[in-house]
């Protein structure tokens, strides 16, 4: 895992003058060094994305279909190798990794299976009026052109697949540009590509530093924008270019409420152990972790104690340790944030039932009671493995507990009552709710994404394929409908 990475310009492999390296977060060796693409590189590639757009869109489906049920077949194949990569160089545990791949894979497949039916077209009569008699509306799709992808660090695989395989099911060129911390995943997934035949040019996976990303979200070339990050860099993305279509994939601040029906030993369980696993999870780096767990006063003392049973169960270590639940968070300076959130908030007068402790990136698990509104965890999303316990008293309280935050991505609601969820989807001002489990359940077909200040759009793989389309419509004359 220590070789130098070209990176792929127009579908080639190709190196720049400059490099930089990606260490491990638990150990600090080293992953590999990767080439930076000069900015003559990234021309080349943006303009070979524009120049093969009008092909690329032509490309017959079946075409693109086989190059993703292709990515489909490498990806299985090589899932324990790319796994173990994705684990050094992001510090996530390894049977999180693999989790991470199988996901990857499922999003490759439905982007084979839906660009073989997507664009069918949709007939419309027009003579319900005299002046359309004769006339018929057919209705499609066609790209609106290259996109550029923007990936996080969390999920540095998935999150990749989910912005090139939609845009390759459309015919879309795609330029993808993967976090600095976690680029060698994105990198692998360019081997897989260049094995395929789709055009050249209709792909580059760039390893641009992220001061050198204003010029190329500015570029008119690429009128797509698919953002997946920080609320900060993605809100000033959107207002750089507002001529451009953009998807922003932000932050969250993850409730889980446990209301009073949800009462059995079996239930307070199950919850304890879904909060504690999916507060945890990513090292608490995932938009959709549960940072904020509401629970009815009728449960909230029998609840509490076995939340922190569950937590402090949880093994933290060595990610590549098949036991470990916890790893790193994704650098030092990340976890010494985290420490400086919970010191303010014991500090303002919470209670810390269990964790609080640093050790390098590694933070451990760590459980808050009596938060004080106004503190920074009360208020952002803590990207780390921390989460806090509110008590509210009735369904309407605990609604508006989850509604009352700047955010609104995902929330979970434990209940029974199918009246109570479908209220839950009404009330809870979020782009998801999940019902009977934590909010971080995703589904990478559903569609994914957030209200408020969670993000503008959604992915899953139709919802981005529409996002990187629009409807044209074809009126034919003269007919004898």
């Amino acid at each position: 895992m220590t070789s130098t990475h070209a990176f792929w310009l127009a579908g080639r492999q190709a190196t720049g003058e400059d490099s930089f390296d990606v260490t491990n977060p638990w150990d600090g060796r080293l992953v590999g060094t990767v080439s930076v693409p000069t900015d003559a590189q990234v021309e080349e590639a943006v303009a070979a994305a524009y120049a093969v757009r009008e092909e690329f869109a032509a490309t017959p489906a079946h075409v693109r279909a086989a190059a993703l049920d292709h990515v489909v077949r490498r990806l299985t194949e090589r899932t324990e190798e790319i796994a173990q990569l994705i684990s050094a160089e992001n510090g996530k545990p390894i049977k999180w990794a693999r989790g991470e791949v199988g996901r990857a894979v499922s999003v490759f497949r439905f982007a084979a299976e839906e660009a073989r039916r997507f664009n069918g077209g949709d007939a419309q009569r027009l003579d319900t009026d005299a002046g359309g008699t004769g006339r018929l509306a057919l209705t499609r799709r066609f790209p609106r052109g290259p996109v550029l992808g923007i990936a996080p660090f969390n999920f540095p695989l998935n999150l990749s697949a989910h912005k090139v395989a939609p845009a390759i099911a459309v015919g879309a060129p795609i330029i993808l540009k993967p976090a600095p911390a976690t680029p060698v995943s994105s990198l692998i997934l360019g081997e897989l590509l260049a094995e395929t035949d789709l055009p050249a040019g209709s792909w580059s996976v760039l390893t641009v530093p992220n001061d050198r990303m204003p010029a190329l979200v500015q570029d008119e070339r690429l009128p797509v924008i698919s953002f997946t990050g920080s609320g900060p860099v993605g809100y000033a993305i959107m207002e750089s270019v507002p001529r451009k279509h953009c998807t922003l994939e932000l932050g969250g601040n993850g409730a889980a409420v446990v209301l009073g029906d949800w009462s059995s030993e079996e239930d307070l369980d199950r919850a304890a152990t879904r909060i504690a696993t999916f507060s945890n999870y990513q090292g608490g780096q995932s938009c959709i972790s549960v940072q904020r767990v509401i629970v009815d006063a009728t449960v909230h003392d029998r609840l509490v104690p076995k939340i922190v049973a569950a937590v402090e169960a949880l093994v933290t270590g060595d990610p590549s340790d098949a036991a470990t639940d916890v790893g790193p968070l994704v650098s030092e300076d990340a976890a010494r944030r985290v420490e400086s959130w919970v010191d303010e908030a014991v500090t303002a007068g919470a209670t810390l039932l269990t964790g609080g402790k640093r050790d390098g990136a590694t933070y451990a698990p760590t459980v808050l009671a009596d938060l004080p509104d106004g503190t920074t965890i009360a208020c952002e999303e803590v990207f780390g493995p921390v989460l806090y316990v509110r008590k509210t008293h009735g369904e309407a309280e605990a609604f508006a507990a989850v509604n009352d935050s700047r955010y609104g991505l995902q929330a979970g609601v434990f209940t029974h009552d199918l009246q109570t969820a479908f209220r839950a989807h009404r009330a809870l001002e979020v782009g998801g709710v999940v019902i009977g489990d934590v909010p971080s359940y995703r589904a990478d077909q559903m569609p994914y994404g957030g209200a408020k200040e969670s993000g503008v759009g959604r992915e899953g793989v139709r919802y981005a394929m529409d996002d990187y389309t629009y409807e044209r419509v074809l009126v034919l004359t003269g007919l004898a409908l």
